[in-house]
């Protein structure tokens, strides 16, 4: 089955917990539809660019999947009508990365990255 990797912005006001079972609600989609979830992560609220619904922070989650299309279609349709859900990116990848995503990584795990201090 293909590989994928979503990241979702959820409103604001929700509560940890709440936000993490959102996780956990899109995850039971997938399990439903023929799918697995691999990989869950929850970022936290994170500042946004720019306001969304009048919102400027915003729950972040990043799930790595092994689906069919028609699961993750699914998914991201539930996404899209859910209330509390603002934001929705899924990729499409050949192979997922072992280990933590990069915004779960420390600064100091980064540092193959050039620095921007001089």
């Amino acid at each position: 089955m293909p590989l994928y990797e979503h990241v979702f912005i959820a409103r604001q006001d929700l509560s940890n917990a709440q936000a993490e079972g959102l996780i956990e609600h899109f995850g039971t989609v997938l399990a439903d539809n023929g799918g697995k979830l691999l990989d869950q992560e929850y970022w936290g609220v994170k500042t946004m660019a720019y306001k969304i619904n009048k919102n400027r922070k915003g729950h972040y989650a990043f799930l790595r999947t092994d689906a069919p299309a028609s699961a993750v279609q699914e998914m991201e349709r539930l996404m899209r009508l859910h209330d509390d859900v603002m934001r929705v990116l899924t990729i499409k990848v050949d192979a997922h990365e072992e280990g933590p995503s990069v915004q779960m990584q420390k600064r100091e795990e980064r540092s193959d990255r050039p620095r921007r201090d001089r």
